[in-house]
This record gives structure tokens, C-alpha cells and sequence, in this order.
């Protein structure tokens, strides 16, 4: 006999069934405050983290955004250098599986520029070597199709220049292993590859904008003129702040391959040139600080060349009569100024130019500096030709900052490639006179309006300065002071070299 037991359907009451959905609600609600404090804890973290732990956040937790080498930029902030995670290509010999002929053929269709041969020693070597460093990804793509698995891609660090060879010559490159090479790459690679400092772009002096300017008129300038090259600057002379700084010919410093080594020099910091007659204002004005010369109306002989030591003093246009001091500048005169210097006397002269630092490398924070060819031999005829730019040797930057300290009050002060921002500039050292240094623009302005540099001359602008013919057969040398004020006293004068 069997028994069945059944057990009757429990009926809930409403008051049970709302004590279950009681219970429920109240653990969602526990769920969500845990939820909710959680997700305020790790804010707390977050926001903790951004705001006051900035010490350790870039050597570990942020250092991902950080870049492998800081960045360069204009002083508006243009980007001019920037590393990159770029493409290269590997082959590793021992892992290919096609025939090395055939390779080398498919090589050259992707990279015509590269010999066969250069391909055939990279395949057969005994190690793996790179086929191509900075290759674009339409050239990785190629090479990958062609299916070989001795073929790699690694992923690599690279140095970009977004502005191609706009300021070259001021940024420089890096070398393989990204390490500075040439301009402000190498004189602030501490600087850029530092871990501390590398999360901040470097700010340069240089205006993009200006220096495209530059180039494009210097460019210009040396096809109309068929020159060799060239080099131009531009500076502010009350900071010594470069504003643009080329070279021609120039380089693109994302291709260096194939391009001629000499053109990566800068001609403005390293090239020497005997400058010519555009040392005559420096002359003048020396002689006006040591009282040599006290009146402008005073006239000097220039009827017929100067005989000195068997040598003899001419004036490439002469005027064959008397000139007073703004005329010797306004015709450039090289019988006046010789006179003028041989009153000054060598220690006098030589002392002006040791005060602009003729006698060393370039003030500037650049590595690529030349040493000047200081004469050897300081006799009456080295002061005299010294006076009008002969008989001694220096870069386009030695004039550059040496104009600049003959019209923004007589003070010197060495160039920079970095921009200030709201650091006061260099407290320099006065070389010349304030009221000397205010003679001297009234006089740089006579050459333009009514002298040798009437083509400098442009409407709205008070310019200044002296033309030359240097010696050496580079292009011509211009220094020029500009103001868009009356004169005296000066505004924010530049002083461009070309």
C-alpha cells in the first residue's frame, strides 16, 4: 500500500508578498551605494592623481603621454619638431624564404632610388639590417605583400620636421639614435630628451611666419642675382632674440639622404666673410665715442686716393672732393674712413671691435659657431682697412649683433634661438654712447633716403642701414634697422643681414 503525500500550495498573502519586495528593493539599493562609492573613490583618485601628485605621475603613471623627445615649437606655438612612432623595414637573412633575386627586383619597384646591388648585400648578410628607416606606410605595405617572412616592420621613434625645411639650419637634426646633431636639436638635447622637462615643448624665438618671409625673399634675391647663396637674420635688437634665421641652399632634415652635406651649414653662424663697408658705421661711431670726430660738418679729403705703405685707398664711386661725415656715409667713402680710423688709432679700434666680440666665436646658443680671422698684424694699415670691413673676417651674426647694439642705445647683448616670454632680457654691456648710438640712426637712415640704400627704402617705415660688397663672393651683405617710429628715439628696431 502506498501513500501519497501532497503538499497544498502555500497561498502568500499580500503583506508577505510586499515584505519580499521590500527585501529586494533594499539590496538593489545597497548595490547601488556600493556602485556609487567605488565609482567616487576612484574619481577621488583620478582627480588626486592630476592635481598634486605631478612629480610621480610623469615618471610612471603619465608617462605614456609624455614624449620621447620634447617637442620644438615657434613662439606662437607652430610645431617645428615632433617625435613620432614611425614605420621602418627589416630583413632578417636567415628567415627568408624566397629567392634573393627575386627580392632584390621587387625591392628596387618599391624603392627605386636604392641600387640593386645595395639590395642584394642587405639580403644576403649575415645579420639583420634595415632596408629602410622613415619609410611611408604605402612603401610597408609593398614590401609586406610581397610575403616573406624574413621581412619585419618594426615600430620606431622618429623625429619629425611638420614645416619641411622651414628654419632648418635653427633646428638641426637628430642622428639614428635620437641624439641632436646640428642646431637647437644638439645644443638643448639635454634639454629635450630629460624626463623632467621633455613633457614641455621647447619655445623658440623664431616666428614662423617671419622666417617664411625670409626665406622667400632671400630665395628670390639669390636666383635674380645668380648667387651661390646666401644667409639672412633677422633680430630683435633690444632682446637679442632671433626672429628668422636661414641659409641658402638649404635641406629638408626629413630627407637627409642625398642631400649635400655642405648645405646643412649655417652661413649666418659658421661662413666668414670680410663684410665690407658695412664696418664704416661702426668706424664712425667709435670714433664719435672716443671724440675723434665731434662735429658732423667737419670735412675730410677725398680728392684723390690715400698712398699708404705702398698700398693706395680708392672709392669704388668717387666724389673727388671734400665729404663731411654723414656725405663718407651716405657716397661710402673708403678714403674718408680710413682717415677716420687712422685718427682713432689701432688700440681704439681694436678695443671697439673686442667689445662686440669680433675676436671670438658668435654670441649665440648654438653649437655650428666659426672663429673669426682676427689680423694678425695690427699696423697703421690693418686700422685703416679694418675701418671700411678688410682685413679681418667674421660671420653675419658678429654684424648682426653688433648693428644692433649701434641703434637700440649702445648695448651688447648675445643672440638667442629661445624665445624669453616674460624674462627680461640680458642686462648686456654698453659698448657705445646713447646719444653715439642715436647719431648713429640718424645717420643709417641718410644711407637709405639719400645714399647707397635708396632700394632699401620702404614706405611706412623708417628704415636704416648700409649697403656692402663683401669681399668673399657669397651674396651681398645688408645690415638694416627698422622702426616704424620717427627717429630718434628708436622703437623696436630689427636688424636683418642678408
Amino acid at each position: 500500500m502506498n501513500t501519497l503525500v501532497v503538499r497544498p500550495t502555500r497561498v502568500r498573502t499580500a503583506g508577505v508578498r510586499q515584505q519580499i519586495l521590500l527585501t529586494a528593493q533594499q539590496r538593489l539599493m545597497i548595490l547601488m551605494l556600493l556602485f556609487m562609492a567605488a565609482f567616487f573613490l576612484v574619481s577621488v583618485r583620478l582627480v588626486y592623481f592630476a592635481l598634486f601628485d605631478t612629480g610621480s605621475g610623469r615618471g610612471n603613471g603619465s608617462a605614456a603621454f609624455v614624449p620621447a623627445r620634447a617637442d620644438i615649437v615657434d613662439r606662437h606655438g607652430v610645431p617645428l619638431a615632433r617625435t613620432i612612432d614611425g614605420y621602418s623595414i627589416r630583413v632578417v637573412p636567415s628567415k627568408l624564404l624566397n629567392n634573393k633575386q627575386y627580392l632584390a627586383d621587387e625591392l628596387v619597384k618599391i624603392f627605386p632610388d636604392t641600387p640593386r646591388e645595395e639590395f642584394l648585400a642587405k639580403l644576403g648578410g649575415p645579420r639583420p639590417t634595415y632596408i629602410r628607416r622613415r619609410a611611408l606606410p604605402d612603401q610597408v605595405a609593398a614590401v609586406n605583400a610581397i610575403g616573406d617572412v624574413g621581412f619585419d616592420f618594426p615600430r620606431e621613434k622618429e623625429r619629425l620636421y611638420p614645416q619641411l625645411s622651414l628654419a632648418a639650419h635653427v633646428l638641426g637634426f637628430t642622428d639614428a639614435a635620437g641624439h641632436g646633431v646640428t642646431g637647437v636639436e644638439a645644443a638643448y638635447d639635454g634639454r629635450l630628451i630629460d624626463k623632467a622637462t621633455r613633457g614641455d615643448p621647447l619655445a623658440l624665438s623664431i616666428d614662423a611666419r617671419v622666417q617664411g618671409v625670409l626665406e622667400s625673399e632671400l630665395g628670390s634675391a639669390v636666383a635674380n642675382l645668380e648667387a651661390i647663396g646666401g644667409a639672412g637674420i633677422i633680430l630683435d635688437v633690444h632682446t637679442g632674440e632671433v626672429l628668422a634665421m636661414t641659409s641658402l641652399p638649404t635641406y629638408n632634415p626629413n630627407k637627409l639622404r642625398g642631400e649635400d652635406p655642405s648645405a646643412r651649414r649655417n652661413a649666418v653662424t659658421y661662413n666668414l666673410y670680410e663684410l665690407g663697408s658695412t664696418f664704416k658705421p661702426l668706424t664712425v661711431a667709435a670714433a664719435i665715442d672716443a671724440g675723434s670726430v665731434t662735429s658732423m660738418a667737419r670735412r675730410y679729403d677725398a680728392t684723390a686716393p690715400l698712398a699708404i705703405a705702398g698700398f693706395r685707398i680708392r672709392d669704388s664711386h668717387p666724389s673727388n672732393r671734400w665729404l663731411n661725415v654723414p656725405e663718407t656715409l651716405i657716397h661710402s667713402s673708403n678714403i674718408v674712413t680710413a682717415r677716420i680710423a687712422d685718427e682713432l688709432g689701432r688700440e681704439k679700434m681694436e678695443a671697439m671691435f673686442r667689445s662686440l666680440d669680433f675676436d671670438g666665436r658668435p654670441g649665440i646658443d648654438l653649437k655650428d659657431r666659426a672663429f673669426p680671422l682676427w689680423p694678425k698684424d695690427w699696423g697703421r694699415l690693418t686700422t685703416m682697412t679694418t675701418g671700411y670691413g678688410h682685413g679681418i673676417a667674421v660671420t653675419p651674426l658678429h654684424l648682426a649683433s653688433a648693428y644692433a647694439a649701434l641703434v637700440n642705445g649702445g648695448i651688447y647683448r648675445p643672440a638667442t634661438v629661445t624665445k624669453l616670454g616674460n624674462q627680461a632680457p640680458p642686462e648686456g654691456r654698453r659698448v657705445f654712447k646713447a646719444a653715439t648710438s642715436a647719431r648713429m640712426r640718424q645717420l643709417l637712415r641718410l644711407i637709405v633716403s639719400d645714399g647707397t640704400g635708396k632700394q632699401a627704402d620702404a614706405p611706412g617705415f623708417r628704415v636704416g642701414g648700409k649697403t656692402a660688397a663683401p669681399k668673399s663672393r657669397a651674396s651681398a651683405a645688408i645690415a638694416a634697422a627698422r622702426s616704424s617710429r620717427p627717429l630718434p628715439p628708436p622703437s623696436r628696431w630689427t636688424i636683418r643681414a642678408m
